[in-house]
């Protein structure tokens, strides 16, 4: 058995810590009586439980020995173009999602980051990027009736 290794332990622990008090607050959400199944602390309840379950799993990582906080890649510089594609994804998608909606800026943002982490294939991810976003947004607007960011090619679908 391994020793636990005190700032990955406290790491762990802090994790759970926090999973506990989103699921602590999300309990003292008022939730209205007209929502019949899914309500306003659906998604609070699952991201407080995964919370919990990764700080359990980080601490058992610990346990076995399988995590330590000594950097990997200490010596590695910063790659500017690679970083450049990553901020150049979140601008367009701030600056386009109102005027184009939420697909067409979220499908640029994922590509963009595929691109930074080193895709070279920009067609594909860019239709598994608009693929994910759609399947986002009909989630928000059909499901949960929430508009995030409706926009030319939304106003089509």
């Amino acid at each position: 058995m391994q020793r636990l290794r005190r700032p990955e332990s406290l790491v762990a622990i802090g994790v759970i810590g926090l999973g506990c008090l989103a699921l602590f607050e999300t309990t003292r959400i008022p939730v209205s009586p007209m929502y019949a199944r899914v309500g306003p602390t659906a998604m609070a309840y699952a991201a407080s439980l995964l919370l919990i379950g990764l700080g359990v799993a980080l601490l058992v990582q610990v346990w076995r020995g399988e995590w330590t906080s000594e950097p990997e890649e200490a010596d590695t510089p910063l790659n500017l173009r690679r970083a450049g594609w990553l901020l150049a994804g979140l601008v367009l998608n701030a600056g386009l999602i109102g005027p184009l909606g939420f697909v067409p800026a979220s499908t640029l943002l994922f590509a963009c980051t595929a691109r930074a982490f080193g895709s070279r294939r920009s067609l594909r991810d860019a239709l598994v990027g608009a693929l994910l976003a759609a399947l986002a947004y009909f989630g928000f607007a059909q499901l949960l009736g929430i508009n995030i960011g409706a926009g030319i090619m939304e106003g089509w679908i």
